[in-house]
């Protein structure tokens, strides 16, 4: 049906979707051309340990994850119920940093939440907070929107749904994670809606393509932490050079070591 960045989409003679996670890796939205072994395979298993936790607050659109499914992809595929996707990206943010902490120092806001003063990079935030975004297209960038721009896109009834499910799935990640030595920093889900109209989570959770991870035992406050997801490879990439200039950040991107 499509290729995303990481993810490949095909349909069965039943309308159900096989979603397979590839070992490809983006950056700067880009696709880079050294694959990472095995990531599509951990992305998947995570987000299907996450499914099952969190099934008792909202169901998933997971059917299965070996019925059905090709030998060549197990373990790194589902199949999953088709959905009517809601237009947003739904993020919530337990800690101050990368685009917030940008924001918070320009209008101690962020997505026009104002916040405490004296907050600083990587400050727990009083509570967690409910910050949308929009849905890019392939190549482009989310971009983050005010509560009241995501109730324009979806109508405020499913916002206020919305906001309440993704802070309440967040606490009981975030308190979880905490136990096993683990911020989560913050995270983003997608929602959509059955044939019935129920509302269902749907695509990938709390991965490290989705989600920002620290390790409990070198987060202080003050600092942007050392990070469970791929800011290494953007790292590397800041000073990456193709025929001896750094690379411009414009195709084809250059390979990994």
């Amino acid at each position: 049906v499509r290729s995303g960045k990481v993810r490949d989409l095909y349909t069965n003679d039943k309308n159900e979707l096989l979603l397979v996670a590839s070992d490809r890796i983006s950056a700067f939205d880009y696709i880079l051309p050294t694959p990472i072994p095995h990531k599509g395979a951990l992305l998947t298993q995570l987000s299907i340990f996450w499914f099952d936790f969190l099934k008792d607050i909202v169901p998933s659109h997971v059917l299965s994850t070996v019925t059905d499914i090709p030998s060549e992809v197990i373990g790194r595929a589902v199949i999953a119920q088709p959905l009517t996707m809601f237009g947003i990206e739904c993020v919530a943010r337990g800690y101050l940093t990368g685009s917030g902490w940008v924001e918070y120092q320009k209008s101690q806001t962020v997505c026009g939440i104002p916040l405490p003063s004296g907050l600083v990079d990587g400050s727990k935030l009083p509570e967690p907070i409910f910050t949308p975004a929009t849905k890019a297209e392939d190549g482009k960038h989310d971009e983050n929107i005010s509560f009241e721009k995501a109730s324009e896109i979806i109508g405020e009834s499913a916002a206020n749904i919305l906001r309440q499910l993704t802070l309440a799935l967040y606490a009981k990640v975030h308190d979880y994670a905490l136990s096993k030595g683990i911020i989560l920093a913050d995270t983003k889900f997608e929602f959509g809606l059955d044939e019935a109209g129920q509302l269902v989570l749907m695509d990938e959770i709390l991965t490290a393509d989705s989600s920002r991870f620290w390790p409990a035992e070198t987060y202080y406050v003050g600092s942007n932490p050392p990070s469970y997801d791929k800011q290494f490879v953007r790292d590397w990439l800041e000073t990456a050079q193709v025929n001896g200039k750094l690379w411009p950040k414009t195709a084809p991107a250059p390979k990994l070591p």
